[in-house]
């Protein structure tokens, strides 16, 4: 253990057995008489010693540790949003602002962290179950409420462990599903008499994100080489003040992003699988180049924007393709019963589930997919472009797309 001296009054910092920097410094007196001492960790010696001096001042500015470790739940998400925002995507950002100004502070905001219970905890699943919420999002809320009490402890601020540790809502099964074969047939039927057609082949076939087709320019569409390239996805960045466009982006920390017009930036995928090169089935590189001729310019470059070549809006796109399954006639049947239309993001499980249903090997359906858990470089793609461009085309001919 590396132990770095400092002036008395000052804490210490060392290095644990583990590798962690630790930072110590006397912070007042417990309810018992005896002196807290205030621990925090972190991965570097800078970071330690950042977390240090923020204590430090909070001490002189708050008091004691009497006083501070014992802030309630708003008052502490406050603070925790201004750190997350630089720190996570906008979309993640943006959700966990939304389960916070939505279920948590309503419900737990007035209660100190120290004082919390299993029973307050759970209160906050039970809020949004009786609103009819779904499953995932009851999940989803849990884990932000669980972050937000692990990092208050990171900053030396005291919650119960049983509070911490208390179980989620459970888990369930997924309401998200693919389209049936002859589903998507009849889907593709409809979408084929479209202009845009080939924003819901790229969809239902190749099995782009929304993000992804929406944020797709020309110059990564190589129609000679049969292949786009996916490299940036269309996300909208929130304001540094809510609604005052002159205040500016929330930009986290090592995002790369272009901005377009408004709030729309073109953003880097999550991970770097989610950056790669895909074949396209001749059908669609036909599609495309008949709507290289006809489709709106955007000052972008935009594959697909709207009529006036600005970036189509996520919900846009969801309007155009409820409409083309309401003319289809197709719907989901949810694990209730209930039913419901189809989801766009289920044409990307629609693109997996023709990948499987042809024999094609998981991996290969992940690194076509881009997902995360396959080491899918750019290197990678292109020695294996010969399988991941015949597994697209079995899965297109199964649906009627042939040459």
């Amino acid at each position: 253990m590396t132990c770095k001296h400092r002036k008395k009054g000052t804490g210490s910092i060392y290095q644990n057995a583990r590798g962690q920097w630790v930072a110590a410094v006397e912070a007042g007196w417990t309810v018992r008489g005896t002196r807290h001492r205030l621990t925090l960790k972190a991965r570097t010696e800078k970071e330690v010693r950042a977390r240090l001096s923020e204590a430090q001042h909070r001490i002189t500015a708050e008091g004691a540790v009497a006083s501070f470790a014992s802030i309630t739940v708003k008052r502490w998400t406050d603070q925790w949003l201004v750190q997350r925002q630089r720190v996570v995507r906008p979309g993640t950002y943006v959700s966990d602002r939304s389960s916070i100004d939505r279920w948590i502070v309503p419900t737990l905001g007035r209660v100190r962290l120290n004082d919390l219970t299993p029973s307050d905890i759970r209160k906050v699943a039970s809020a949004q179950e009786n609103t009819g919420l779904a499953l995932p999002t009851m999940r989803r809320t849990h884990a932000v409420l669980g972050k937000i009490l692990t990092d208050a402890v990171a900053e030396g601020y005291q919650v119960s462990q049983r509070a911490r540790e208390t179980d989620g809502p459970g888990t369930g099964p997924s309401s998200r599903q693919a389209l049936r074969t002859e589903d998507a047939i009849q889907t593709l039927k409809i979408a084929a008499k479209r202009p845009d057609a080939s924003r819901w082949v790229a969809a239902l076939v190749a099995g782009l994100r929304p993000a992804e087709a929406l944020g797709l320019t020309w110059d990564m569409v190589d129609l000679d080489g049969g292949t786009i390239t996916l490299a940036w996805q269309l996300k909208t960045l929130p304001y540094a003040e809510s609604r005052n466009p002159k205040s500016g982006f929330r930009v986290p920390r090592g995002l790369e992003s272009r901005h377009l017009v408004g709030a729309y930036h073109l953003v880097r995928p999550k991970t770097r699988a989610g950056i790669r090169v895909v074949p396209v089935v001749p059908w669609l590189t036909k599609a495309l180049a008949e709507w290289r001729g006809r489709a709106p310019w955007s000052p972008f470059g935009l594959v697909w924007p709207r009529e006036d070549g600005s970036p189509r809006s996520a919900e846009f796109d969801r309007a155009q393709w409820y409409e083309i399954v309401d003319q289809a006639g197709v719907s989901a049947t949810l694990p209730d019963g209930k039913i419901r239309r189809p989801l766009l993001y289920e044409a990307r499980h629609t693109a997996a589930t023709l990948l499987l249903a042809n024999g094609i090997d998981e991996t290969t359906i992940k690194a076509v997919l881009g997902h995360s858990s396959v080491l899918s470089t750019q290197a990678y793609l292109h020695t294996d472009r010969t399988r991941t461009r015949s597994a697209l085309e079995a899965s297109a001919k199964s649906v009627g797309l042939g040459q």
